[in-house]
């Protein structure tokens, strides 16, 4: 029978989001209803809020999220009520071309749940990111649930679903960080970050972070970072060399997403480094750069996409890291809030306040 739980909706573009009555359908085939016990504020929420997805309003906000799986449709074998979760937004579908050639990481045609979540009225409603867990229950595809150890926090799980994951990722897949490399990160909020500690886990020696905000460079120390650059006071690109003896950083993490910043990351790596991608540009930005210099510096320019994860290699592997000890994921939990202060939320991570903002159900 379908349910009626409490669900944040934004209503239109730039509108406040809001509580509302939502229902969540029977899982169907290849589907699960997850009872969601906590779901991290990201910024792309924000985005969605602001239209900088797309317009298919109103929306159901929420991705970064951990809980427990109360039923599931039929076929479903991966996971069983009472499973606890990581949520994740690229369930692979393992048919594809990247599938089939061994790199699901890539999965060019991942999926969500078939059916709808609605409005009271009916009215459908566009989960974000194919999850929608700013909810006391959601909807999703079954290859969404990740399990993992119950054992860990669901404030703590939950952040591997999207932001912490792209960072830990940029560095540990994408980048192929190695014992002793160097590494510069350009931008330390919640993703950069979260790539100094993937960074510090892969073996770096040198770990720069560079950032505009003190609070920020604090933070990326404390994870990890052997030396932190103000961008507002230096020359990001000089700083970088002269802390790897003029060459530039084995692998430059770029998680700002501007053009500005790229050229940084592009001339702050050694020869034959690698760039990688992993702050999210709009699309009306542009990059410009001289060929020639592509192609004499050599190396690899790369994007990160979700920090290039396979959920179910990823998630319980990291989540068993910081049960040893040997992850501090807490360190991204600034504070935790109720489902009615996700727009106080925004506002925080607008001015950089917190890392993350974790609502509990």
């Amino acid at each position: 029978m379908a349910q009626q739980v409490r669900g944040v909706v934004a209503p239109g573009k730039g509108e406040p989001v809001r509580i509302e009555t939502i229902t969540i359908p029977d899982p169907g085939p290849g589907e699960a209803v997850v009872d969601v016990q906590a779901c991290g504020v990201c910024h792309t929420d924000l985005h969605y809020r602001e239209g900088g997805i797309n317009d298919e309003f109103p929306f159901l906000l929420g991705h970064e999220a951990a809980g427990l799986v109360e039923s599931v449709g039929e076929g479903v074998t991966e996971v069983a009520p009472g499973d606890f979760v990581v949520l994740n937004w690229r369930a692979v579908c393992g048919q594809c071309r990247a599938c089939l050639r061994g790199r699901p990481w890539y999965c060019f045609d991942t999926h969500n749940a078939s059916q709808k979540m609605t409005l009271a009225d009916g009215t459908e409603l566009t989960p974000a990111l194919g999850i929608g867990a700013f909810a006391d229950k959601t909807l999703v595809a079954a290859g969404q649930c990740t399990k993992v150890d119950p054992a860990a926090k669901p404030e703590v799980a939950g952040l591997l679903g999207c932001g912490v994951m792209a960072g830990l990722g940029a560095a540990i897949n994408t980048g192929n960080v190695g014992r002793g490399d160097s590494v510069a990160v350009i931008g330390c909020g919640g993703v950069g970050a979260a790539s100094v500690l993937g960074a510090r886990l892969a073996g770096a020696a040198k770990i720069i972070a560079i950032d505009l905000d003190e609070r920020k460079l604090a933070t990326a120390t404390s994870l990890g970072a052997t030396h932190t650059v103000h961008a507002k006071d230096a020359d990001v690109v000089e700083s970088v060399r002269e802390l790897t003896g003029g060459f530039g950083a084995d692998v430059v993490i770029e998680a700002v997403g501007r053009p500005e910043t790229y050229e940084q990351a592009f001339y702050a790596r050694d020869l034959a480094g690698t760039v990688v991608l992993v702050g999210v540009p709009t699309p009306e930005m542009k990059l410009e750069l001289p060929l020639l210099d592509v192609f004499g510096r050599g190396g690899s320019l790369k994007s990160s996409w979700y920090g290039d994860c396979l959920p179910s290699r990823d998630f319980p592997m990291l989540i068993d890291l910081y049960l040893q000890g040997r992850l501090d994921l807490e360190a991204f939990v600034t504070e935790t809030i109720g489902l009615g202060d996700v727009e106080a939320a925004f506002d925080k991570m607008h001015r950089g306040d917190v890392l993350r903002s974790v609502v509990m159900l």
